[in-house]
């Protein structure tokens, strides 16, 4: 039996991804978390075989949470489940230790699949992930400006032009406001942008944010 943790702050989105997985005979959902904190405490009591982690949680960013994971829990699989744009998000999440990357407009059959797969140690990828990650690979020419962010520099980006200002986000990612500045400070120069009503309307024109 695979043992899987649902992370998503959504009530209705655990309990649609526990409707799914209850269908099947050798898939369990053994424990769930509403945000990143809770997460933590839960994997550091319970032992699961994956967890399925949404990008987009209250207070912590998925990836920072993704980090922590492997680093206290190297063997746990982690699926990240989001609503970005796969080609935006998704290299980073498999850069920082992911074993795949899912939309959750995906179908039910393939998040079955994709858990499977990662619980079997292997790697899970859409085509459309696949080409994109040849793409990156084969040629820089056709990356956007914001694939040269570091990812505090693109986390900053997006939480900018999600509409929270400085203080807000400082607390959301544990840093000063002052570092939190200097990233502000060094996202603008690489995207060669000038003010926030820039990196707003760059973020929205790329897909960045809901």
């Amino acid at each position: 039996m695979i043992k899987v943790m649902i992370t998503d702050d959504h009530a209705i989105v655990r309990q649609g991804l526990k409707q799914i997985l209850s269908e099947t005979g050798d898939i369990s959902v053994t424990g769930e978390a509403e945000s990143g904190f809770q997460a933590m405490k839960v994997v550091r009591q319970q032992d699961f075989d994956v967890m399925l982690l949404d990008i987009s949680l209250p207070d912590r960013n998925g990836l920072d949470v993704l980090k922590q994971i492997k680093k206290e829990q190297s063997n746990l699989a982690v699926l990240m489940l989001s609503m970005h744009n796969e080609s935006e998000f998704a290299i980073r999440a498999l850069k920082a230790g992911a074993a795949g990357y899912l939309n959750k407009q995906s179908a039910p059959a393939q998040l079955v699949t994709a858990i499977r797969q990662v619980a079997s140690g292997q790697k899970f990828i859409t085509p459309a992930l696949a080409m994109e990650l040849a793409n990156a690979i084969t040629s820089n020419t056709d990356r956007p400006l914001h694939a040269s962010l570091s990812d505090r520099e693109f986390q900053t980006l997006c939480l900018i032009a999600s509409g929270k200002g400085l203080s807000e986000i400082s607390e959301e990612i544990c840093l000063s406001p002052k570092t939190v500045s200097v990233y502000r400070a060094r996202l603008l120069e690489k995207l060669k942008l000038t003010n926030n009503s820039e990196l707003i309307r760059y973020a929205i024109m790329h897909h960045l944010v809901d």
